[in-house]
């Protein structure tokens, strides 16, 4: 597994924004100049325009600045987003970004208005009135020197290092056509009154300095410029999710101070501060309810539809929605610790990260284009050598370095991890990495902790079994108030069982804890004993036949049975079980659906798994496994051949969810269960691990769909260009589509629907109508 290969050398890690990048091949030259470095190792993402490095301790960032300002490109350090602000006053990171998409629409409008009449006047020859070719010239010259003049600039700066990027292809290529033009009308018999000619899809024979190709100039700038303002406009989107993400946070928080509330920004909340949420208002930070109850609208969060009931003592997250009554809460993680903040760290670190198919892209992408330039000199070579005319020589080599520009195949792969770890981030499903897609496409066999991943991990009444003369309600009261002064978790579910059932309870006196086997007291007047048989055995009492099968009945089947008796006789029994999650069983189908052999692995004893197992539908079961033992479960099946999924959410979990071929963590689990994992469920739905699974397979299907794309188009097209089958006005509006189309096929990802989300939808309509404080079921 991916994460557990941690640095091997103590080091620091540092992002730098990327300025300049204007294709995969630019990526590419940063990367490797930054890995020269003496203990840098670095990577930087086109899409996301950040370069990720991991440097020595102590190493100074502006080093790496420096060298990538050799590099002829721009970097910075990021704003501190825990601040809520960045380096320069009043600047907004997104500012940046809308003023250089303003530029790209205002180069593109005037390429558009300017061109089209050229690409017409060229392509109509009914329009070709005396002359017009000088008229295409002034129209055509400002599009190529002005519109294109950023690709005039990088490709400037780009030979100045010795070194062709897409630019170069674009800038030599409409620079070559602009001039040939201008010869061609000066000096050649293109400008001579009367002077027409066909547009042509193919390149056919001419005499050279009787043909222009302004509209090619034009054209090709136009369409690319069309391309990039989408690609960039797209790639905007493609990040939404992350941006949505950070934006969720609450803004402002009421602090109490002295019993009074005084509201501040949210930067000024610290941990162990008491803050007022009242309905309808963001939860300001993660904390614990001091006092208070209400439902908690998490669906922004975790994507879940229903909101949880919470009260005094229950946990909170920052970012989630106070639907029904006021809140105190106490603080106990603010800023850059929040679960939200964390969230987008995951998300943002996924997106920057690349997996082993995209390193594979870089390595094409970063020798394509000398490549394109050399069969383009052998191009324009051969057609000569052939005794074709120069023109027709030329038009085909100015085609080969339009149609072979690498920009599908660096958007490929980046565009799509952008919008599936953003779309999971909406969903509650934490993608840590990309190289994690790969680890999802080849599992087979997925290990289900039981205790809080298949069950909720919570003790609850299930069963109470009554003798001769006893009402069922008269147990649960009196054995319910007895335990409720109890703080164990098996008397908690008790009592919290015969609360939900029968309402209030009375108050008991005289309570006694006897360790290890139950309790005692006086309820109402009665002297009652719950607990062991032993216990009850004291007391002169035993349970008649049918309580003691029922009792063994239970025990049989895993759970823990309680006795009861009060004024000297046996009254009852209670089962209590951790209780299945109501999604287990149809997330265990789902597995099987992706192909997945489900196993149980649990420290219960094999009656408790079997049972669990059967009511889920598992049939390979692993119990009495002790902690230190579950990872060693893993190895066995990986000895075995299989490629291991996870799934836990404890401490004891976290060494077999490293050990995994992929690790996925209950969000609802430890903060150790969640580091260890590769994949992070923040809803405690099992559901959502098949979900998380069926995202990233999809997300790695759509990278490798575009990567066959770009391949393709390039494969197919650059011998087109060569042998003139392709006019270069054509090739770049070709070229700028390919882009398009990899960008809106990864944005599709944006429509991916978890089965989780689907029964969350259904379940929000079908209680519409409760009461806002309807009680939730355990």
């Amino acid at each position: 597994m991916s994460t557990t290969e941690a640095s091997a050398a103590a080091g620091q890690d540092v992002e730098l924004q990327i300025g300049g990048m204007t294709c995969a091949s630019c990526a590419n030259r940063i990367e490797k100049k930054l890995n020269k470095l003496e203990g840098i190792t670095a990577s930087v993402n086109y899409a996301t325009e950040k370069a990720s490095v991991t440097t020595p301790d102590g190493y100074d960032p502006q080093l790496l600045i420096a060298e990538v300002e050799k590099t002829g490109y721009t970097a910075k350090m990021p704003a501190p987003r825990a601040e809520g602000s960045s380096d320069a006053p009043g600047e907004d990171p997104e500012s940046v970004e809308d003023a250089e998409l303003r530029s790209l629409r205002n180069r593109l409008l005037t390429s558009a208005v300017l061109a089209v009449p050229v690409i017409a006047l060229a392509m109509i020859p009914a329009l070709q009135f005396d002359y017009w070719g000088f008229a295409s010239l002034v129209l055509a010259a400002p599009v190529v020197i002005w519109a294109g003049w950023p690709f005039h600039r990088a490709a400037w700066m780009n030979l100045k290092h010795g070194t062709a990027t897409m630019d170069t292809l674009i800038s030599v290529g409409t620079t070559a056509a602009l001039l040939w033009s201008i010869v061609a009308l000066f000096f050649g018999t293109a400008g001579d009154r009367g002077m027409t000619h066909a547009f042509e899809f193919t390149i056919s024979r001419s005499d050279g300095l009787s043909s222009i190709y302004l509209e090619v100039a034009a054209g090709v700038i136009t369409f690319i410029l069309l391309g990039r303002y989408f690609e960039k406009r797209s790639k905007r989107r493609a990040g939404a999710a992350l941006r949505a993400l950070l934006e969720l946070g609450a803004k402002d928080v009421a602090i109490l101070r002295d019993g009074k509330e005084q509201r501040v920004p949210i930067e000024e909340l610290e941990v162990g501060d008491e803050f007022v949420v009242r309905p309808g208002e963001k939860i300001g930070a993660d904390g614990v309810i001091v006092s208070g109850r209400s439902a908690i609208d998490a669906s922004m969060l975790t994507g879940e539809s229903v909101p949880v009931e919470v009260t005094e003592g229950d946990t909170v997250t920052g970012a989630t929605v106070n639907a029904g009554g006021r809140l105190v809460v106490r603080a106990t993680r603010v800023g850059s610790d929040t679960q939200l903040a964390q969230m987008a760290k995951l998300v943002e670190d996924a997106q920057s990260g690349k997996a082993e198919v995209q390193r594979l892209a870089d390595r094409v992408s970063g020798v394509f284009v000398p490549v394109a330039i050399g069969i383009s000199v052998v191009t324009l070579g051969a057609w000569i050598g052939a005794g074709f005319p120069l023109a027709a020589g030329f038009t085909a080599a100015v085609a080969v370095l339009i149609i072979a520009c690498p920009c599908a195949l660096g958007l490929a792969t980046p565009t799509a991890l952008l919008v599936g770890t953003g779309r999971g981030a909406q969903m509650g499903v934490l993608i840590k990495g990309p190289e994690v897609l790969e680890s999802t496409r080849k599992v087979d066999t997925i290990v289900l902790d039981k205790t809080g991943t298949v069950t909720t991990g919570k003790m609850t009444l299930t069963g109470a079994y009554v003798a001769d003369g006893v009402e069922r309600s008269e147990l649960l009261r009196l054995a319910g108030a007895l335990e409720s002064a109890s703080e164990h978790p098996i008397a908690q579910a008790i009592a919290a069982g015969a609360s939900s059932e029968i309402g209030e309870l009375p108050v008991p006196e005289s309570f006694g804890n006897v360790e290890g086997r139950g309790v005692q007291g006086i309820v109402d007047g009665h002297a009652i004993v719950a607990g062991r048989e032993s216990l009850l055995a004291d007391w002169s009492v035993r349970l008649d036949g049918r309580l003691a099968e029922a009792k063994r009945k239970a025990e049989a089947e895993g759970k823990t049975a309680i006795a009861v008796a009060w004024d000297g006789a046996a009254r009852g029994v209670i089962v209590v079980s951790d209780r299945i999650k109501p999604t287990s069983v149809e997330a265990v189908s789902q597995f099987r659906k992706l192909g997945l052999t489900p196993v149980l692995l649990t420290g219960d004893n094999r009656a408790v798994a079997e049972q669990v197992a059967a009511e889920v539908g598992i049939d390979e079961i692993f119990a009495e496994v002790l902690p230190k033992d579950k990872v060693d479960v893993v190895t066995d099946l990986q000895k075995r051949g299989k490629v291991v999924a996870m799934v836990g959410d404890g401490v004891n979990d976290a060494p077999a969810l490293a050990q995994a071929d992929l690790g996925l963590a209950m969000g609802t689990g430890t903060d150790v269960a969640i580091e260890a994992a590769d994949i992070t469920l923040v809803r405690g739905d099992l559901r959502a691990a098949a979900d998380a699974i069926r995202l990233a397979r999809k997300t790695l299907g759509t990278i490798k769909t575009n990567l066959f794309w770009a391949f393709a188009y390039n494969t197919a097209a650059i011998p087109l260009a060569a042998f003139g089958l392709l006019n270069p006005m054509l090739a770049g509006a070709a070229m700028a589509l390919s882009s398009v189309f990899v960008v809106s096929n990864s944005l599709r990802l944006r429509g991916f629907k978890g089965q989780a989300d689907v029964r969350a939808m259904e379940v929000s309509e079908a209680v519409t109508d409760r009461a806002p404080r309807d009680p939730v079921s355990a």
